[in-house]
């Protein structure tokens, strides 16, 4: 039964991203960029990081 629910799920979450792409596309690729935005700023935290690992821990 809970596969059911995460086709249900799923599906309600593909017909909400077609509806506001469709009633307002220039939102959408608003939401896009943040989203792009995002997830380049936490690789780009996640590499400083590493980077800082690397080198000892040291400032």
């Amino acid at each position: 039964m809970a596969v059911q629910w995460k086709k249900v799920g799923l599906f309600a979450v593909v017909v909400f991203i077609l509806y506001v792409i469709i009633t307002d596309p220039a939102k959408a690729a608003d939401y896009v960029q943040i989203g792009f935005e995002a997830v380049s700023s936490a690789a780009q935290s996640i590499g400083d990081f590493m980077t800082w690992v690397a080198n000892g821990g040291k400032d």
